[in-house]
């Protein structure tokens, strides 16, 4: 009994951390993806065309995309809590200036404001879940944090569209604002991170131009293959004579998809070990691609076939997360800020040859390409595990002026 009140503090600890988290990540992904849905109102209330308005949601992710690299660099050299909490401050605080924004201009001002501290926060955030928790239990954690900013596109964008209905849209960025603030306040009390102050030696080891490329091209051909697909989903849908209602049924299969395979796929990191888990999703990405390619020529089992390729796909993030914060224990948040840089760099690669695919032979073909893709990305997988194992075997050179045998 003495041992079982020991452990509950911790415990509680964890949980709340798990939770703050979860929260955060709610929240940032509800803003990420909630701009979309709202397009048509805000070109309404701003009087530009609709193609003007999407810009809103291309500089927040190119801010983002760039910004990540520099922030992860930074939470690594000043501490992972210090930069979480200043940068979902700034985070609200562009939510609450977007509520307000007097033109479109400024609007795109804060937009720009938004991507750069949601760069900041996700591999903050991620690195300290994977580093305050136990070894054997580091990618279900993971694993739980993404399911945070997955649960947030299937929950959080139809609530916030809900609201702007009929509240206004300027209401759900002064929410989201209010609750980032209160998160920055939870995120700070619950996170303690002594050892984040690294020397710039540290940070400096291994993270040059083509480790970052090996390490990271898997991330970049997984979320291509994967967003050539999704991005067209509802064309090719469409396309096939599927009504909007049947379209939405096959996307909220896809969404519980993305949610179980991740969670699935931090168990199977924990328990297989990461390079396992990320070759079983590269392979069953691929795999399903194919399968769903053929239950759509028959018209069998597609929303089955939908959710099973997304359940597979999402075996792969929490595992390339894990094997990459053990690869550069000194630097996680620099090196997950990397990868999420890869992520969005992957989404934008994918969203054009999925274009030019489906422009060139329909979704079909769409679909072939993208299976292609993400087979690519196995076998670069396989590659770059071969290549780090070889360095590891490498016998390192004795000390100057000792022999050997």
């Amino acid at each position: 009994m003495e041992t079982d009140n020991r452990r509950s503090p911790g415990n509680a600890g964890a949980f709340a951390q798990l939770a703050i988290a979860w929260l955060t990540m709610f929240v940032v992904g509800s803003d990420l993806f909630v701009v979309s849905p709202l397009l048509p109102l805000i070109s309404a209330d701003y009087a530009v065309p609709a193609s003007a308005a999407g810009l809103s949601v291309t500089v927040f992710a190119v801010t983002y995309m760039l910004s990540a690299p520099a922030l992860g660099h930074l939470a690594d050299r000043v501490g992972r809590g210090r930069v979480l909490t200043w940068c979902l401050c700034a985070f609200g605080a562009a939510n609450l200036l977007t509520a307000i924004a007097g033109d479109f201009t400024w609007l795109l001002a804060t937009r720009i404001v938004a991507g750069a501290a949601a760069a900041g926060v996700s591999p903050s955030i991620y690195s300290l879940a994977g580093s305050s928790a136990p070894p054997e239990r580091r990618a279900t954690r993971l694993a739980i944090v993404v399911s945070g900013l997955l649960m947030s596109l299937s929950f959080g964008t139809p609530i916030g569209l809900l609201t702007a209905a009929s509240l206004g849209w300027p209401i759900v960025f002064a929410a989201l604002g209010g609750l980032s603030l209160l998160l920055a306040g939870a995120n700070n009390r619950v996170w303690h991170d002594p050892s984040a102050a690294t020397s710039r030696a540290a940070l400096a080891h291994r993270l040059t131009a083509t480790v970052l490329a090996a390490r990271l091209a898997p991330t970049v051909l997984w979320s291509a293959a994967l967003y050539a697909m999704y991005t067209y989903l509802g064309e090719g849908l469409s396309a096939s004579g599927y009504s909007t209602e049947e379209i939405a049924e096959a996307i909220l299969f896809y969404g519980c998809g993305a949610i179980a395979g991740t969670l699935i796929g931090g168990r199977i990191a924990d328990r297989l070990g990461a390079n396992m888990t990320i070759s079983i999703g590269l392979l069953g990405l691929s795999s399903c691609l194919l399968l769903l390619l053929v239950a759509l020529h028959l018209g069998v089992v597609v929303n089955g076939a939908f959710g099973l390729a997304s359940l597979s796909a999402q075996l792969f993030f929490p595992a390339q997360q894990l094997r990459l914060a053990n690869q550069f224990p000194s630097s996680p948040a620099t090196i997950l800020a990397w990868n999420n840089s890869a992520l969005f760099l992957g989404i934008s690669l994918g969203s054009l040859i999925g274009g030019q695919a489906v422009a060139f032979g329909g979704f079909q073909t769409d679909l072939i390409i993208a299976a292609a893709i993400a087979i690519v990305g196995w076998i670069t997988n396989q590659d770059g595990r071969r290549r780090h194992a070889e360095v590891r075997i490498t016998p390192p050179h004795p000390p100057c002026g000792v022999k050997v045998g």
